[in-house]
């Protein structure tokens, strides 16, 4: 019986292990198979999973190209900042993570926590915590040591001077895309060739990242503005606003013989280093993008008609004894019964019903073609995206009703900018130039100068000669008596618009003034445009808000470009600096250059070294050989131009730029 039980116990065993054999020799088969599977057949896209969990291309923005003045001076730059990403599988709870990242970031309130938890949960293989953070953020998170946070280099945009030409510059988003202005409108050109950076994760599960293609740096620009008009034209608008109590302005100035753009303000502005802090209407571009009814700054489109097309003469006589005139029940008035007038003094004292009478007398077919051939109901400028064309009637469809408005300036939509133009073509006598903004490109070392361009002559010389002297009477004694400027001749005309609200003129006290003209007005050298927009605290007339501010932009940019006065010429002095440059100094937000007129008649010389002496010793030594001199700063001469030991020839201008510093660290003085 126990040998009976013995063997079947051996036979049970025997079987089970046979069994157990058979499966393990089929769960062996199985994985053979699977392995197989694995390595052979899905070894491609096991392959890229892999490296999708353990890696990730970036794109590496590429370094946009600088924005300089007319001048060299650096208006926007691109500078390394640190972006921190994510790699969420290698982090735990995204919630505590993020608060332990904003601890140390120091800028988190609830929803910046709650956003950079949703990244890395959303991320899983790649996010980003936060882009372009400052050296201090960067450094307080690398200290956490946090196994799957990492850095990567990009470049963040810097407008050294702030709020200085921000609209004319536009600003940059944090994908290194341009997205207003210069930097809008040429951002394929600026921005350059991205490159890329692998991000990977290595075997004691740490994020690392190298760059696999570098990027390439976009093209320089020089722009044609002036750092200092800018300023000038800023600072001047700003005050004149704020003292009207208006709630907006614009000012364009302009070389009339070019085109160049020298300053280009708006107020109220923004500071496109923190651009998303500003509101849309405050980053829009005004003087390009918003309309307004000139108002009887129009009216040179009027006399331009009336003279080019010989229909009247300025001493032609017209009747505006009235004070009024009536279409159907629609009346327009004079501010003033002026009774008879020259058509040259229905312009300088700015008539309606005079300017109507003429503007009747042409008929609404020439009318339009003038107002067609000085620029309006078009965009001027291909540097200006988003430029607005204005708003024209059609000819045929002007009635006469419509063409008096329009040759009073209403029912008619114009820009600064076109504006701007228009006057530069009385001023230019009768060529319509293309306004620009960009005066020269640079790439991989090389200047490439951007050429004006003459769009059309528009009216003869003759005619913008009759129209220029009668914008000088406008000045010396008509309404636009305040943007007189001592000691040059002006051509100007006032504006003053009753602005149309909720469909109506009535019911409201809101004007849009404006003050055009250029200066010397003989010999021009600055088209000069000024536009407020509702002055409240004082009269809403050109003449009062905006004629002012014409006349200090006139005076400080004058004085700025050395232009010897036109009449009545004051004696040469031996240094001066202007209250402009003082306060420039005192800004900190610019180098503040001051021209210093010295007038000594000598023989030719040499230069002397004039590197870390006073401004008033380099001008006493100046004076002895019968320079100019321009100085820039404030302290002790730190650099010169011309060099040392250049030949110096009587009358020339020597440029002294002042510091407290090195002469190498002068440049990067003037970022703040």
């Amino acid at each position: 019986m126990a040998d009976k039980s013995s063997n079947d116990w051996r036979a049970t065993l025997k079987q089970r292990l046979t069994v157990a054999f058979c499966v393990l020799l089929v769960w062996s088969a199985a994985i053979e198979v699977r392995l197989v599977y694995l390595q052979v057949f899905r070894y491609s896209d096991l392959s890229a999973r892999a490296d999708r969990q353990q890696s990730r291309t970036i794109p590496s923005p590429a370094k946009r190209g600088e924005i300089l003045d007319r001048n060299g001076r650096i208006l926007a730059r691109s500078v390394d900042a640190d972006t921190i990403y994510a790699v969420p599988t290698e982090l735990g709870d995204p919630d505590e993570v993020a608060a332990t990242l904003c601890r140390a970031l120091r800028d988190c309130d609830s929803d910046g926590r709650r956003a950079i938890a949703d990244r890395i949960r959303k991320g899983k293989h790649f996010a980003y915590v936060r882009r372009q953070v400052s050296p201090d953020q960067a450094r307080r998170v690398a200290d956490l040591e946090m196994e799957g946070i990492g850095f990567v280099r990009e470049n963040q945009r810097r407008y050294p001077n702030r709020e200085l030409a921000s609209h004319l510059l536009g600003y940059v988003g944090v994908d290194n895309v341009g997205l207003g202005g210069i930097e809008g409108t040429y951002d394929s050109l600026i921005r350059g060739k991205a490159g890329t950076v692998l991000v990977q994760t290595d075997a004691p599960r740490q994020a690392f990242s190298r760059v696999e293609r570098p990027p390439t740096t976009g093209a320089s620009l020089e722009l044609t503005i002036d750092q200092y008009l800018q300023y000038i034209a800023e600072r001047e608008l700003r005050a004149g606003v704020e003292w009207s109590g208006a709630s907006a302005g614009s000012a364009v100035i302009m070389d009339p013989y070019t085109g160049e753009i020298l300053a280009l303000a708006n107020f109220p502005s923004f500071n496109p280093n923190i651009f998303r802090e500003a509101r849309p209407e405050t980053r829009r571009n005004r003087a390009v993008q918003d309309y307004y009814e000139p108002g009887s700054t129009f009216k040179i489109v009027t006399a331009s008609a009336a003279f080019e097309e010989k229909a009247i003469t300025p001493d032609a006589l017209i009747d505006a004894s009235a004070g009024n005139i009536r279409f159907g029940s629609r009346v327009i008035r004079d501010d003033h019964n002026y009774g008879v007038l020259s058509f040259a003094n229905v312009i300088v004292k700015s008539s309606n019903v005079g300017a109507i009478k003429v503007a009747l007398k042409l008929g609404p077919q020439k009318i339009g073609d003038y107002v067609n051939r000085l620029g309006f109901g078009r965009a001027t400028s291909p540097d200006f995206r988003g430029e607005g064309p204005g708003m024209v009637w059609d000819p045929d469809s002007l009635n006469d009703s419509a063409l008096a408005s329009v040759a009073m300036g209403y029912q008619v939509g114009v820009t600064p900018l076109q504006m701007a133009t228009a006057v530069s073509a009385v001023a230019n006598g009768g060529q319509l130039l293309q306004p620009r903004a960009v005066r020269a490109v640079i790439r991989e070392g090389r200047r490439l100068p951007v050429p004006h361009k003459v769009l059309e002559r528009v009216v003869s010389a003759g005619t913008m000669t009759t129209l220029t002297e009668i914008m000088e009477k406008v000045v010396e004694e008509g309404t636009g008596k305040s943007a007189h400027v001592p000691g040059y001749t002006v051509a100007g005309k006032t504006g003053t618009a009753k602005k149309l609200l909720n469909g109506s003129y009535r019911g409201h006290s809101d004007y849009n003034v404006s003050f055009v003209g250029f200066v010397p007005s003989r010999k021009p050298v600055f088209t000069i445009v000024v536009v407020v927009d509702s002055p409240h605290r004082v009269s809403p007339y050109g003449g009062v808000v905006a004629a002012p501010i014409f006349q200090k932009i006139a005076t400080a940019a004058l004085r700025q470009y050395g232009v010897p006065p036109s009449i009545n010429a004051p004696e040469p002095v031996l240094a001066g600096r202007a209250d402009e440059a003082s306060e420039l100094a005192t800004s900190g937000s610019l180098t503040s250059p001051a021209l210093v007129q010295l007038t000594v008649n000598t023989s030719g010389s040499q230069v002397p070294d004039l590197t870390g002496l006073s401004a008033r010793e380099a001008l006493r030594m100046l004076v002895a050989l019968g320079c100019t001199a321009q100085l820039r700063g404030t302290g002790l001469v730190v650099d010169q131009w011309p060099a040392p030991g250049t030949a110096l020839d009587s009358g020339v201008s020597v440029v002294l730029t002042l510091g407290r510093r090195p002469a190498e660290r002068v440049a990067s003085a003037e970022a703040p």
